[in-house]
């Protein structure tokens, strides 16, 4: 798993999303403070990374066991 930044067209592709949707997203994300966009690259945040956590928790708690990868 490659855990430094990505660019942005490989995340739209790999996430299966238009590449207008992927920039709507990652705006919203950035005005979060989850991800941080730089030279055209975008990384996870620390508060993305916890914010990830809580949501998978959250699912585990209240859907079931899913097979979730961390």
């Amino acid at each position: 798993m490659n855990d430094g930044p990505t660019n942005k067209t490989r995340l739209a592709t790999n996430s299966e999303l238009s590449y207008d949707k992927l920039l709507n997203y990652l705006e919203w994300m950035t005005s979060k403070n989850l991800v941080r966009e730089d030279d055209g690259r975008v990384g996870v945040l620390e508060n993305g990374i916890g914010t990830y956590n809580q949501l998978v928790d959250w699912i585990l708690k209240y859907v079931g066991k899913l097979k979730f990868s961390r």
